[in-house]
């Protein structure tokens, strides 16, 4: 596309949530331009072929999927939905887990749960005050958290934790959920690897400076991670400390994803679930044969995710094996190969996967929301109250702050 020198809304980011704006904003009548960092769209929604076969580097579960707006998208673009239930509770074997463990685990994780719930009445803390002290299950539950918020729970705000609203029906798009987010975007009017590094509002109108020039715009819709707003890599002019604070307070977790291709895939049940190890926290979960494939989808969080980062996207793969093949024994190392791997952490235009609240700091996520003077908007999956740290939770305030702009600017 060319290069506009001025829009009447500038939406800064293509990740979910300035899609899902972009789309709002086309045929509204306001002319706009979506101004994207990296050379592709979908931000944290990203679909990459592994071995033939689409596999998703970021979200890839539709959360609340019977109320999720991305399941009618994918269905819209002719994608296809599998409603098959995950595999989350189909430990496979029972090495390592067995199955009076795994009943003792759910009931502590549930126990905790509850606790989390009913302490949310009262003074915000961090969600490790509700863990029971020398509960054998407390190091599983920590890496649960690192799956689920990317953190310790002690670094988790219990009020943050408890608002987050889920019907725990999870569906999956067989091609690939960032395949139907970059579809859905497919014909917006993207610029990309064109980074906005300062938003000058100093005058009537908005400045957008990049690389590739300087975009006047009468209304900006700010929808990147938190990070790059911490870090002062999207600046304000005059500064908006509010919301480098908040966004502070919204960091985003370290959750990583590799896939491994697997031989001999007939002896491993499909779509079952194993944990590495049930006696720390430094573990990862494992997804066999997701769709029935000959693939091995691994999920690392919190700490040892950070840990891998440090060292590599070759060092998720090395870990995996060297923990499966301790669990299933040493033959796995001649049935597993590397095939991809996420390493968010490092990516200079996310720098994490997805937000948590501090403790004591579960208001910031409506700060980061607020608009500001009525032509700077914000989106993405941390401005959402109820659906943080999900695609759909992006979507939702992608949309709604475009049609704040548009009604600001007199276009609805």
């Amino acid at each position: 596309m060319s290069f506009p020198s001025e829009v009447d809304i500038a939406v800064i980011g293509a990740g979910a949530a300035g899609i899902a704006a972009g789309r709002r904003l086309a045929g509204s009548g306001a002319s706009f331009v979506v101004l994207e960092a990296r050379a592709r769209t979908g931000g944290r929604a990203h679909t990459v072929v592994a071995e033939g076969f689409a596999v998703d580097l970021g979200c890839g579960w539709l959360h609340s999927a019977e109320q999720n707006p991305w399941t009618a998208i994918a269905e819209g673009l002719g994608l296809t939905v599998d409603r098959s239930p995950p595999p989350w509770t189909r430990q496979a074997f029972d090495i390592g887990f067995s199955a009076e463990e795994q009943r003792a685990y759910r009931a502590e994780f549930l126990a905790l749960d509850e606790r989390l719930d009913r302490a949310a009445a009262g003074p915000d803390r961090p969600a490790s005050d509700l863990l029971v002290p020398g509960c054998r299950w407390n190091a599983l539950l920590d890496a649960f958290s690192g799956f689920y918020n990317g953190a310790p729970f002690e670094e988790i705000s219990v009020h943050d934790y408890a608002a987050y609203e889920d019907t725990e029906v999870n569906w999956r798009v067989t091609e690939g959920y960032g395949t139907a987010v970059t579809g859905y975007g497919a014909a917006l009017p993207v610029a990309l690897e064109t980074p906005v590094t300062r938003i000058d509002r100093s005058g009537a109108g908005l400045k957008l400076e990049t690389p590739r020039g300087t975009v006047a715009a009468r209304a900006a819709i700010v929808a990147v991670p938190t990070e790059p707003l911490a870090q002062e890599r999207l600046r304000f002019h005059p500064p908006l400390p509010q919301k480098v604070e908040a966004a502070l307070a919204l960091p985003l977790g370290h959750v990583d994803k590799a896939f491994l291709g697997l031989a001999e895939p007939e002896a491993f049940p499909a779509e079952t679930h194993l944990f590495g190890r049930i006696d720390t926290a430094l573990t990862a979960s494992y997804h066999l044969r997701p769709f029935h494939r000959p693939l091995i989808e691994v999920f690392v969080g919190g700490a040892l995710a950070a840990a891998l980062e440090a060292q590599g996207p070759a060092a998720f793969g090395a870990f995996a094996i060297d923990e499966l093949a301790a669990l299933l024994g040493s033959d796995m190392r001649r049935k597993l190969a590397p095939l991809a791997v996420s390493n968010w952490g490092p990516d200079p235009w996310t720098g994490g996967a997805y937000s948590h609240a501090k403790p004591g700091q579960a208001g910031a996520r409506a700060v980061l929301a607020e608009p500001v003077e009525g032509r700077l908007f914000f989106a993405g999956e941390a401005c959402s109250a109820h659906a943080f740290s999900t695609a759909h939770g992006a979507y939702q305030t992608g949309v709604a702050a475009a049609e704040a702009a548009l009604a600001g600017l007199g276009f609805c």
